[in-house]
């Protein structure tokens, strides 16, 4: 059991789960909402509600804020007195973009506080199980010495001190799970536009989604060299004949009446992979379209 207070900002479900995972491990917790009376259950847990913000900062050096976005924060703690931020150390695992998280940090620093950013890669009920990680970056320093109350949340992974790193891993990371989301979402209506049932047919779909770590498995590391040394031996499914397939999913989603927007896009990158000459490149020469357009 520890003694170590901790404030959290923002009752979401994630904040939430935070301040319950904190809880149960003996971590006295204060906590703020706009909308108060998401803390009764908490409270009746035995979470301490603060007033205001400001009360909320003082109970605490360490407050984690759980937000909608970074504008949020300045919403909530642009009223509290810079002599009350000093010295506290803020841990903003809102999500927004890797610039957000460097002003941010500017920001605290004007007011004497101590900034790290983060992004927990878990949903809400998996908060506090061995199964959750949150990526942190900023000062290490300032990680370590929170580095207990913090582990409660999540098994913390430090990227570095560069402020904007954890926002860029979990973008990058939601990047992939929300545009799998939605391929799921897609071909489930190509299917259903037929007449399928949709529970003929997901079980099978989402077997083809866990079978891509099961198939990369070591190899994964290896697709990361070649990805990083500009390598398409071809040796695969080449760019030409993927972008066939791409080509003829448009077509079916045309045809059953579904919206395209999905099959255009990994279309057009196979389009543009063969019109730079990768055809018979492996389809992992897309990789070159989509840096070229950053």
């Amino acid at each position: 059991m520890t003694s170590t207070p901790v404030t959290v900002i923002g009752l979401g479900p994630m904040g939430r789960a935070m301040v319950a995972a904190l809880l149960r491990a003996g971590h006295p917790v204060t906590v703020w909402n706009r909308t108060p009376a998401r803390a009764d259950e908490l409270v009746a847990a035995g979470a301490t509600r603060a007033a205001t913000p400001a009360d909320a900062v003082a109970a605490s050096e360490l407050v984690v804020l759980s937000l909608t976005d970074y504008p949020a924060m300045y919403d909530i703690l642009g009223a509290v007195p810079a002599d009350v931020l000093a010295g506290k150390v803020l841990v903003n695992l809102s999500s927004d973009t890797p610039d957000a998280s460097r002003d941010a940090a500017s920001w605290a620093a004007d007011r004497g506080a101590r900034f790290l950013t983060g992004g927990v890669m878990v949903p809400p009920p998996a908060v506090g199980t061995p199964d959750a990680y949150v990526f942190y970056s900023g000062p290490a320093d300032v990680l370590d010495a929170h580095a207990p109350a913090l582990r409660v949340i999540g098994e913390p992974k430090y990227l570095g001190e560069d402020l904007g790193l954890a926002q860029l891993f979990y973008q990058a990371h939601l990047d992939v799970f929300l545009t799998a989301l939605s391929a799921l979402l897609h071909a489930t209506a190509l299917v259903t536009a037929a007449g399928v049932r949709a529970e003929d047919f997901l079980p099978d779909a989402l077997v083809t989604l866990t079978d891509i770590p099961a198939m990369l498995g070591d190899e994964a590391k290896e697709l990361a060299r070649r990805l990083e040394a500009g390598e398409h031996p071809g040796t695969l499914s080449n760019a030409r004949m993927m972008g066939a397939t791409a080509d003829h999913i448009v077509r079916t989603a045309t045809a059953s009446g579904v919206d395209t927007g999905l099959p255009d896009a990994v279309k057009s990158q196979y389009d543009r992979a063969i019109a730079a000459g990768r055809g018979d490149q492996d389809w992992t020469a897309l990789y070159e379209v989509i840096r070229a357009s950053s």
